[in-house]
């Protein structure tokens, strides 16, 4: 179990409102290479790790990804907050409040939901799954690095900066894993039995 703390994990603040940025934050919202994705990536993987220090560093990357996820729907909520339904229509962006108002809902920058098949989790092959979270924290980061390029706005590019951070911890934690299990593999035929 965990204690939750009503504050995010980084202050987020936006300088204005300003849908065309939130529309392209959202892509780590629900996005492939998202937020949720690596939440959910991280939570299911850690279940067939067959080592305690795997199944608690998945746990602990798993729910701070999940403690970053708040933080991205923050930003977008900030970044749209104060439109009325005329500048909804005015930015050209009319079809998403139709859809869903102002609400924050997990999608990617062109509008396709969240969707399961964005994640892989291979329970007989712990060395694949740290690999494949590699694969993520690297593309999560060139995503915040795309985002940095996209923005002007200094109070939001902080929170960005924070997160692209925290991607590059969460690949060296994956790659010390990876060193540690692939050190048993010289010395084993499999992880389990």
């Amino acid at each position: 179990m965990w204690i939750y703390e009503k504050r995010l994990q980084q202050p987020v603040d936006v300088e204005r409102a300003d849908p065309k940025l939130a529309e392209y934050v959202i892509t780590q919202f629900g996005g492939p290479d998202g937020e949720l994705s690596a939440a959910v990536r991280y939570l299911t993987q850690r279940y067939t790790m067959p080592r305690g220090y795997l199944k608690a560093l998945l746990t602990d990357i798993g729910t701070e990804e999940l403690a970053h996820w708040e933080m991205i729907a923050t930003m977008v909520y900030k970044l749209t907050d104060e439109l009325d339904p005329e500048a909804w229509k005015q930015l050209n962006m009319a079809r998403k409040y139709a859809g869903r108002g102002p609400a924050v809902f997990p999608v990617d920058s062109e509008g396709n939901p969240w969707t399961a098949s964005y994640i892989q989790a291979h329970g007989r092959d712990p060395i694949a799954n740290l690999h494949e979270d590699l694969a993520a924290e690297s593309k999560a980061r060139a995503t915040y690095e795309n985002l940095l390029d996209l923005s002007d706005d200094h109070k939001l590019n902080r929170s960005l900066r924070f997160l692209r951070e925290r991607e590059v911890v969460h690949f060296q934690r994956f790659g010390e894993a990876l060193d540690l299990l692939k050190d048993e593999v010289k010395h084993r035929t499999t992880f389990y039995g």
